[in-house]
């Protein structure tokens, strides 16, 4: 299995977390065995709350990579944490130009075998209902030639309730199997873009209960 050099600090504060998601969650974890033991691919998940990332670290066997807004590096410790686990800033509003060196990082990061985790819908959905996903995921699965491994999280909507941890909420993250993105247009046009994307926000609609696929239902 590949093995990615992170930081001591990170490491424990997730291993505090894993404790905490043990004691407060009734979590389960499926299909771990689809995870690729070896190589660079990007991971898929829908985005429900902030603690989505921290799920997909403690139930993928690999170490994942995420991409971040900027405003969270501006905290010292914070900043600090996300930097010693591999994760980079990203403008919300950026330029044309750093958007290209955003998408380059992430290129040179899978093509140094890395993981890399990003949430295709963009911006969290508090209803659990998954949202249209946008193009950037299938863009640089394409670009990167990597698979895309989806993931499916069902239940962290209930974290925005008041005095959750007294109900112990049942949280499922489920694996499927990883696939490749394939295009036959090297430019790829935006009705091309919009299949692909549709493409991939499926394989994670699959893993979700049918009333929580939205726009991918049926």
């Amino acid at each position: 299995m590949t093995r990615t050099y992170v930081k001591p600090f990170p490491r424990i504060v997730l291993a505090i977390a894993r404790v905490l998601h043990r004691i407060l969650l009734r979590w389960t974890i499926t299909g771990t065995e689809n995870v690729p033991a070896d190589g660079a691919f990007i991971v898929v998940a829908n985005h429900v709350h902030l603690a989505d990332p921290i799920l997909l670290l403690l139930s993928l066997p690999r170490w994942i990579t995420f991409m971040a807004k900027e405003e969270l590096f501006r905290n010292a410790i914070l900043g600090r944490l996300l930097r010693d686990a591999g994760i980079f800033p990203v403008a919300r509003a950026g330029s044309v130009q750093q958007k290209r060196d955003v998408m380059r990082q992430a290129e040179e990061l899978l093509a140094a075998g890395r993981v890399l985790a990003l949430f295709p819908e963009g911006s969290r959905s508090r209803s659990g209902h998954m949202q249209a996903g946008k193009g950037g995921a299938a863009i640089l699965a394409i670009h990167a030639g990597v698979p895309v491994l989806p993931v499916a999280i069902d239940g962290t909507e209930q974290l925005y309730r008041t005095a959750w941890w007294l109900r112990r909420p049942r949280v499922t993250v489920t694996v499927g199997a990883p696939f490749r993105l394939q295009t036959g247009s090297e430019r790829m046009p935006r009705s091309e873009l919009s299949r692909l994307t549709d493409e991939l926000m499926h394989h994670i609609a699959e893993l979700m209960p049918e009333e929580r696929r939205g726009p991918y239902a049926g």
